[in-house]
């Protein structure tokens, strides 16, 4: 699909760098750039009825914070020429991935920068409303990463289930326009019922067939974690981004005992392209 609208959070942390990738897409892409500057609220204290001085005080910090993050973020958007709207939203964890949801209904991407990750709690109410709510893709970025979602080399990492598969069809522009799409496997299970014979085969039809320049690639993890494996690969073949399915469990099972999503959320040193 193409993409039109990039809704970008911003937190507190960090939040120049952040503004400085979200304006770069929307630049690359020509789109309308939605950039939310976003915060968590900590509940008030039961112990501390009715609401003590210091509750409020930090609650008065952390908006005064935020609203100075969206005022960069404006001036970062006029000086640039862009079509964008920015706003703000300071709420608790249950409310804030409402907010992210709705918001993200109209967008085609969900950007996520290095400041937003350092932020589990706000990173988990970005992925609980956009990417399992909203059923939006998400990029992430790393500290290092580049912005782009028209690379010149992607990694596609395949294991032949819906979400990869969803991966796949949201990224299609960018595989189709990219110079290699390496669609990678690690230990392929070549049962009838996984990846069958020949894995890889299917799908590499399947992308040729929209004129992508796909190269099926078998890998053996030897026993590492397979986002270890994908991340190796990836800088083997000097890839600019991965792309890959998100959550293939339900968000309480992820939570819980981990995954590869998780693991790349938190730990990714390349650009990753995530859908669900």
């Amino acid at each position: 699909m193409s993409f039109k609208t990039v809704l970008a959070v911003i937190g507190a942390s960090d939040a120049t760098a952040d503004i400085s990738k979200a304006v770069e897409l929307a630049l690359e892409l020509d789109a309308h750039l939605c950039a939310i500057v976003a915060g968590l609220a900590l509940p008030p204290s039961v112990a501390e009825f009715p609401t003590g001085t210091v509750w409020l005080d930090q609650r008065y910090e952390d908006m005064k914070v935020l609203d100075d993050v969206r005022k960069q973020a404006e001036a970062a958007c006029q000086a640039n020429g862009l079509s964008f709207e920015v706003g703000q939203i300071y709420a608790e964890s249950i409310f804030l991935a409402g907010e992210i949801l709705q918001r993200a209904l109209y967008a085609d991407v969900i950007l996520v920068s290095d400041g937003v990750r350092r932020d589990s709690e706000l990173t988990r109410a970005i992925v609980d409303g956009g990417v399992f709510d909203a059923h939006k893709p998400l990029l992430l970025v790393p500290k290092d990463g580049k912005a782009t979602l028209k690379p010149k080399t992607v990694l596609l990492a395949w294991n032949s289930r819906r979400e990869a598969a969803r991966a796949a069809r949201e990224a299609m522009d960018m595989l189709v326009s990219a110079d290699t799409v390496h669609v990678v496997l690690v230990d392929p299970d070549t049962s009838y019922w996984r990846n069958g014979e020949e894995p890889g085969a299917d799908v590499a039809t399947y992308l040729s067939r929209h004129g992508v320049k796909a190269v099926v690639e078998q890998i053996a993890g030897g026993g590492r974690p397979v986002e270890q494996v994908l991340e190796q690969h990836a800088l083997d073949v000097d890839a600019d981004v991965i792309v890959m399915g998100a959550y293939g469990h339900s968000r309480l099972r992820e939570r819980i005992l981990g995954g590869v999503t998780a693991s790349m959320l938190k730990d990714a040193k390349f650009p990753i392209f995530l859908a669900r």
